[in-house]
């Protein structure tokens, strides 16, 4: 099943953010099975969030991939919301 978690920075964040990206990447890279898409939200050339299209068996295996990432470990997003979604056109992910 898939869900799209919306994963909004805390204000003035930036370099939390920054420091962390190696890791959430290498995170990103070792779960590529069940991250099938992402990326930042941006305000201009500044990365202020992060989408991302998870497959999960269910909701709460979804936050539990979500609550491992260094984003969210290191306690950058002010919030992040999960939801259920269907793909019908584009890309087979």
């Amino acid at each position: 099943m898939f869900f799209v978690a919306l994963c909004l920075d805390k204000p003035d964040h930036v370099e939390l953010r920054m420091s962390t990206r190696a890791a959430h990447l290498a995170f990103l890279d070792t779960h590529a099975a069940r991250v099938k898409l992402g990326g930042p939200f941006l305000d201009g050339e500044t990365p202020v969030g992060s989408m991302l299209i998870l497959d999960c068996e269910n909701e709460a295996a979804a936050r539990a991939l979500l609550s491992e990432d260094p984003y969210a470990a290191a306690g950058l997003f002010a919030s992040v919301e999960l939801k259920p979604w269907k793909r019908v056109v584009g890309a087979q992910l």
